[in-house]
Order: C-alpha cells, then structure tokens, then sequence
C-alpha cells in the first residue's frame, strides 16, 4: 500500500544551497500545507554546483552576493553576509543534495524540516553545509539515528541516487531552480520555473486539483520566469 504511486503528485526540483530555492521556501512550505493531501509533494534534488573543487575565488563571491541581494529583495527572505567573509571555501551542493536523499529515503516526514535547516545554516547561521557533521546534527534534531544516516550518506546507493535525481533534472529539461512540475498519470508540466509568491500558484493549483485544468493545458498557465531567477 505504502509503495503505490499516486495519480497526481507536486514534484519540487531545487537545491539546499540555491538562494532563489532559499527565497522559494515559505512558498513551499503553504503548497505542502494546503496541497500535500490532494497531491502529494515529491522533493527531487537538483545539484545546482555539485561536485565543485576550487576554492570561491573574490569575483565568484561577488557574483553570488549580487544573487544573495537580489533574492532578498524580491522575497524578502533574510541573508547573513558574513558568509562572505571565509577563505577557501568550496561551494560544493552535492553533500547537502546527498544529505536531503538519505532523509528522503530514512525519514521523509521530515524531509521539508531537514532541508530547510540546511537553508537555514547556509544562509542565516554561516555554517559549512558541506560537512557531513553539519548534517549529522541536523539528522540528530529530526529524531534520526546519526550512525544509520553516516552509514547511508557513505555509501554507494544513495550517492548514485543523487546523481540519478541530477540526471532527472537534466532527462526532464529543468534549466534553473526552483521548478514546481505538477504529474498527472505519464503526464507532466511545469507549474512554475524560478520564484514565484504563492498567492500566484494557488489558483492554478485550485484549478488542476478540482479538474478544472490538466497538465496538457498546465504548460499555457504555467509561470515561467527569466534565468536570472533560476540559479545560485
């Protein structure tokens, strides 16, 4: 019973350290409030930097923070700058992606709450949310048992699982996050492509859940914003 795929489902494509993504959350947050039970929410990491191995160099700072503002700006969403402020640091995705699959996988109840709390540390707390120790206590606060979620995140099945929800993206045609897809049956659309506030996706939620509106015709009423909305 618990393994049936339901008939209508809301897939989140984003990433723990995308800042549009971190923008996305409250918005988040309501559609699984309001919607999970009519269609449930599927979490679908994206692996915006995944596998980055040099150091953030002065102008790729500068780069990000101009991103950093910008969100801020358009949602509101707070940002602690002093981020900026490390050496040496490597923006690399892929542990945090990794990380919200074990959880996915574990304890998918919790799944939103541990994602958002790598939100959280990334962009408020100034913690490494590329260290497994940062997941660690993360999983601890979620109720996880810390040794079973290191022997997960270690090993070769969900490293390949997140590599296979990167190739999803990519299979799909998702260019930025966050993307909403709404699936019905074998079909899908996209909802929305990059930010936007909930108050604008809920009636096109209201109208696909009653049947008002199918996902063929989803793709017209989808929202679709520029690129600059779709990264960092």
């Amino acid at each position: 019973m618990g393994n049936e795929i339901p008939e209508k489902e809301i897939i989140y494509v984003g990433d723990p350290m995308c800042s549009w993504c971190w923008g996305f959350a409250p918005v988040l947050k309501r559609i699984e409030q309001d919607f999970s039970k009519d269609a449930p929410l599927r979490l679908i990491v994206g692996g915006l930097h995944a596998f980055d191995t040099d150091p953030m160099s002065e102008q790729y700072k500068t780069t990000i923070k101009h991103h950093w503002e910008q969100v801020a700006e358009a949602t509101g969403q707070p940002f602690n700058y002093a981020f900026f402020d490390r050496e040496g640091f490597v923006l690399d995705t892929e542990p945090a992606c990794r990380a919200s699959v074990v959880v996915r996988r574990m304890k998918p109840k919790v799944l939103l709450s541990f994602y958002e709390r790598i939100h959280k540390g990334y962009y408020l707390e100034d913690t490494d949310t590329t260290k497994l120790q940062t997941f660690l206590d993360y999983a601890g606060k979620e109720g996880i048992d810390t040794q079973a979620f290191t022997k997960a995140f270690e090993s070769e099945a969900v490293k390949q699982e997140t590599i296979d929800d990167f190739g999803w993206c990519q299979q799909a045609g998702v260019t930025g996050f966050p993307t909403v897809v709404l699936r019905e049956g074998k079909s899908m659309a996209a909802l929305s492509v990059g930010y936007q506030p909930f108050d604008s996706l809920k009636p096109i939620l209201d109208a696909w859940l009653s049947g008002d509106l199918s996902v063929t015709k989803q793709v017209q009423a989808a929202h679709q914003n520029d690129a600059s909305h779709q990264v960092h």
